[in-house]
């Protein structure tokens, strides 16, 4: 029974050095295995330097559809999201007082040209009459007295057919705008393109005297226009022209184009100076729709499969263009290298010549030294003692 016991403890015991010693090995002697750079490798990819900043999106063209005349409308034809022909009919105002103007004034003018006609006749006979006296004065046959007075007549006469004649054109004139303010009771497309929305309803009476209410709008969204806020710090490296891309919120989907125009007045807002980068871009699927965010990326640099590190492996020099770098080789030494530097952004810089393609470039130092992992987890605290390579 005694040496039954003795071999249980002896198996227990055994078992638990190998858990003490596989602890030891993996787990508190870990540091002495970690790597002590993190490295990656030198690859071709396309890399741009950008210049970045948001825009909304609006329609080139678009125009506010008014009534020019008051009253009600009897009628609106189409409905948000209608696509229009320049021309089509829209919507209808309530248009008999206009109506009953234009036939009183037609009614006025056919009655003064019967009357222009009789003052016309009165004139001829006047005109005849003071003819004739002259003749017979002349022959001594009547008095000077008689030829003034038909002489006056004639005037007057005269006088009244002038006077008749400019009345009927200003009635005419008056027709003319009563006519148009007719026609403007019936409201058609001035462009073709998309009815974006409708501000009046059916019944609803407008007052256009003062000002001249809006009942729709259209607009064309086949080309859509992006005004982009660019911060004052970045606007002096665009300029027209400039290539460009941008994304709407939700999508991948990348739309080029071209700069078109800076504006020369900024907007301030908290103190922020920003500057409106204008550019119009096609919208044939209609998938740009009107106030979407556009995240838009202005092109300064760019350059297809360009050997490629990321920013934070380099040491730049006073000379932009020179930056140094550590290599770790295949022996796993370190050589240090001083390379030319060619597009960069934030994240990746080209290199134009000193790293060849798949050299691992140093961009962390990790080594720690031994046992500091486990005194930092006795003090409770997750430190690192790792420094960068000299140099970096």
């Amino acid at each position: 029974m005694f040496k039954k016991k003795v071999f249980i403890y002896i198996v227990i015991f055994t078992s638990l050095g190998f858990c003490g010693y596989y602890l030891y090995q993996n787990y508190f002697n870990a540091s002495d295995k970690m790597p002590k750079y993190i490295t990656q490798k030198a690859s071709l990819e396309d890399i741009e330097d950008t210049v970045t900043a948001s825009g909304i999106l609006e329609p080139k063209e678009s125009v506010e559809v008014g009534a020019q005349v008051s009253g009600q409308i009897i009628d609106i034809y189409v409905e948000v999201g209608d696509e229009v022909e320049e021309g089509q009919l829209l919507a209808k105002i309530d248009a008999k007082v206009y109506e009953a103007k234009v036939d009183a004034l037609k009614a006025q003018l056919k009655a003064q040209q019967y009357q222009l006609e009789d003052k016309e006749s009165q004139m001829i006979l006047a005109k005849l009459n003071f003819e004739r006296l002259e003749r017979l004065y002349k022959q001594n046959a009547t008095s000077l007295e008689s030829v003034q007075n038909g002489e006056q007549a004639y005037k007057t006469s005269q006088s009244a057919f002038e006077a008749l004649k400019a009345q009927i054109e200003q009635n005419e004139s008056t027709l003319k705008a009563e006519q148009t303010n007719l026609e403007y009771a019936t409201i058609y497309a001035p462009m073709s393109g998309t009815v974006v929305s409708i501000k009046a309803k059916k019944g609803q009476t407008i007052n256009a005297n003062q000002q001249t209410p809006t009942i729709l709008t259209i607009a064309n969204l086949s080309t859509m226009t992006i005004r982009a806020d660019v911060s004052e710090f970045d606007i002096t490296s665009l300029s027209e022209g400039m290539s460009l891309y941008f994304k709407t919120m939700g999508s991948e989907q990348k739309w080029y184009s071209k700069l078109d125009k800076i504006e020369p007045t900024p907007k301030i807002t908290n103190n922020v100076v920003l500057y409106n980068a204008l550019f119009d871009t096609q919208n044939l699927n209609k998938k740009l729709m009107i106030s979407m965010t556009a995240q838009v990326f202005f092109i300064r640099a760019e350059q297809k499969n360009a050997l490629s590190i990321p920013i934070s492996a380099l040491e730049f020099q006073k000379d932009k263009t020179m930056a140094k770098l550590k290599v770790l080789l295949k022996d796993g030494k370190v050589s240090e290298r001083v390379v030319k530097v060619g597009i960069k952004n934030r994240i990746v810089a080209q290199i134009l010549s000193g790293l060849k393609v798949g050299e691992e470039v140093i961009t962390a130092n990790m080594e720690v030294e031994k046992g500091s992992k486990r005194k930092s987890q006795n003090n409770g605290i997750g430190q690192s003692s790792g420094m960068p390579p000299k140099g970096f």
